[in-house]
C-alpha cells in the first residue's frame, strides 16, 4: 500500500468534507442516554457581535482557536488563538477574560530570548532578516510543567515563515503572573508538547521534519532550561521545498503529532499521522528510538494514557481506539525490528475528523472532537461504545476537561471562508 498517497487522500477527503459553517444555540443538549449528558452552557466567539444570550459572549480576539488548558487548580483556562497570535486567559467560574498574552516580539522585549538565541541544533533560516527574533508567533498546542507553574506554548510558525520551514519557537508562561518569561527556539513546525511525569524533561514534537527536541527542565529556574537532545524518528525531512506555497499538512514526512509519556516516565510514545503511520516508541531516559508499533488505525493524531489504557484518535478513519499500554510497550520491547505489529485494540467509530480526545479523571468516559462532523462524541471506555453525541460549532479541534470532571471546553477553529471561531463550554452530568 502506498501510505503517502493514502495520507494525501485522507487530507483531500477531509478538505472536501468542509461544508456550510454551523453554529449551535446555547442550551444545546446531547442525544438522550442513561449515563452522560452534555449541555452547551457558555460560548466565547468572534463571529457574532450582537447576541441575545448573556452566556454567548463576543470576543474578537478569538481567531482560529486551537488548544485549551484548564489550570491545574481549575481556576483558569488558557486558549491558544492561532491566527490571533495570542493566548487568552479566562476565569473558569465567571468565564470572563482576565488576561491577554500577546505572542509578539519587538525590539522592546528581546530580553525574553536568552543570549539572543534564535536557533537550535544547527537549524537554518531560508529567509534573511536582521533579527530573526522579531516576529509574531502562532500558538498551537500547550502543556504545563512544574505542577502548573509554567505553561509551554508552541508556535506553528513565526509569521514571516510562510511555509513553516524555518526554526520556530516555544514560549514559557509564568501562570502566576500570566506573562511570558522566556522564549526558546525549536525546530520547524512544532505542534505537540509534553512534560515528563518527573518534571525533568519537555518534549517538543516537530511536525515539520520528523524530529523531537528534548529540553532539560530539572532546574526550577527557567533561565537554566536547556536542550539536551535532538531525536530523529527514522529520518529527518529536509526543508527543500523551493519557492512558492507548500502545503505542510501534506509535506510533513511522518507528520508527528500525539505525544505522551508512560506514567512511570520510562517510555515516550509519538504518533505518526503520515507516512507509514504507527506509533514510535522511545526510551524516555536516553531518548533513543526503540522502533515503531503498527496495527492501529491509520492517521493517528492524539494519544492519552489513563490508568492501564492507551487511547488514540485516528483522524481520517474517524475512530478512537484503546489498548493496554503495558502490553503495547511489552510487544515493542520484546520484539526486534524497526516496525512490529500489535493487534489487541478496541475501537469506536466517532466520525471522520477525530481530533483531540480527553478522558474523565477515572477514565470511564472519553470525549472526542469530531472536526468534519461538527460534533463531540462521548465514548464509554469499558466497551468502547459511543453513548451520545452533541452538535458543536464547525470544526471542533481542541478540548480539555476541568479537574472536577464537571465541564468540557471545546475549541472550534477557523477555516478559509469561515469557521467555528469559538470556545464552547459544556456542562458534564454523569448520571
Amino acid at each position: 500500500m502506498n501510505f503517502k498517497l493514502l495520507f494525501f487522500a485522507l487530507i483531500l477527503s477531509a478538505k472536501a468534507s468542509f461544508c456550510q459553517v454551523v453554529h449551535v444555540k446555547i442550551g444545546e443538549k446531547s442525544e438522550a442516554n442513561n449515563e452522560v449528558e452534555l449541555v452547551l452552557k457558555n460560548r466565547i466567539q468572534s463571529y457574532q457581535s450582537s447576541t441575545s444570550n448573556p452566556n454567548d459572549v463576543y470576543e474578537p480576539l478569538i481567531n482560529s482557536p486551537k488548544s485549551v488548558n484548564y489550570s491545574t487548580n481549575g481556576k483558569k483556562f488558557y486558549v491558544q488563538s492561532l491566527e490571533g497570535g495570542n493566548t487568552l486567559v479566562f476565569d473558569a467560574i465567571t468565564k470572563k477574560k482576565i488576561k491577554l498574552i500577546k505572542h509578539e516580539f519587538t525590539t522592546s522585549n528581546q530580553n525574553l530570548f536568552k543570549n539572543g538565541e534564535s536557533s537550535v541544533f544547527d537549524y537554518k533560516y531560508n529567509v534573511t532578516k536582521e533579527n530573526y527574533n522579531i516576529f509574531i508567533g502562532k500558538p498551537v498546542e500547550s502543556c504545563f510543567s512544574h505542577n502548573g507553574k509554567y505553561l509551554w506554548v508552541t508556535y506553528y510558525r513565526r509569521n514571516y515563515d510562510s511555509n513553516a520551514s524555518c526554526p520556530s519557537a516555544v514560549a514559557i508562561i509564568d501562570t502566576e503572573k500570566d506573562q511570558i518569561i522566556r522564549v526558546m527556539p525549536t525546530g520547524p513546525l512544532p505542534k505537540m508538547i509534553a512534560c515528563s511525569p518527573d518534571n525533568k524533561s519537555i518534549v517538543v514534537t516537530h511536525w515539520g521534519d520528523n524530529t523531537l527536541g528534548i529540553i532539560d527542565i530539572s532546574s526550577s529556574n527557567p533561565n537554566e532550561f536547556k536542550y539536551k537532545k535532538h531525536c530523529i524518528i527514522d529520518y529527518q525531512l529536509k526543508m527543500e521545498f523551493g519557492s512558492g506555497h507548500v502545503d505542510r499538512d501534506a509535506n510533513c514526512g511522518y507528520c508527528l503529532r500525539g505525544t505522551v509519556f508512560s506514567p512511570d516516565g520510562q517510555f515516550l510514545l509519538v504518533g505518526k499521522m503520515g507516512g507509514s503511520g504507527g506509533i514510535a516508541v522511545l526510551d524516555a531516559i536516553t531518548f533513543e528510538l526503540l522502533g515503531t508499533v503498527q496495527g492501529m488505525k491509520s492517521n493517528v493524531r492524539h494519544l492519552v494514557i489513563n490508568g492501564d489504557n492507551l487511547f488514540m484518535s485516528s483522524n481520517g478513519p474517524g475512530f478512537v481506539q484503546k489498548c493496554n499500554y503495558r502490553q503495547f510497550l511489552k510487544t515493542r520491547i520484546e520484539n526486534e525490528g524497526n516496525e512490529i505489529n500489535f493487534s489487541d485494540f478496541q475501537s469506536a467509530n466517532v466520525g471522520s475528523g477525530a481530533r483531540t480526545i480527553a478522558t474523565t479523571s477515572d477514565g470511564k468516559y472519553l470525549f472526542a472532537a469530531v472536526n468534519n462532523g461538527s460534533k463531540v462524541a462521548v465514548v464509554r471506555t469499558s466497551d468502547m461504545v459511543v453513548l451520545t453525541t452533541i452538535k458543536a460549532d464547525s470544526y471542533p479541534v481542541g478540548m480539555d476537561i476541568s479537574p472536577d470532571d464537571k465541564e468540557l471546553i471545546v475549541t472550534s477553529q477557523g477555516k478559509t471562508g469561515g469557521g467555528g471561531n469559538s470556545v464552547m463550554i459544556f456542562s458534564i452530568t454523569i448520571k
